[in-house]
């Protein structure tokens, strides 16, 4: 399974953990995700997305349906 927001499409960032010697070592840094059920009342019925935290204050301040036509998507691409 991808870690990927499915609405921002935040995914993981890769980097070095590096050392007061300067050593490097492959780090990566994964996106704040969650699994949430949202109530859209449009269809009056829940989805369930992985979202990030990020996109999930968005969705509390504006709606789904709101947010997902900002962002150019539909409710059939963000579910599975």
């Amino acid at each position: 399974m991808a870690r990927r927001c499915a609405i921002t499409g935040k995914k993981p960032l890769f980097g070095n953990n590096v050392s007061h010697a300067n050593n490097h070592v492959k780090r990566r840094q994964n996106p704040n995700l969650h699994w949430k059920r949202i109530y859209v009342p449009e269809i009056d019925r829940y989805v369930r997305i992985r979202i990030s935290a990020r996109a999930l204050r968005t969705i509390t301040r504006k709606g789904l349906m709101p947010y997902l036509r900002d962002e150019g998507l539909t409710l059939r691409d963000i579910t599975r």
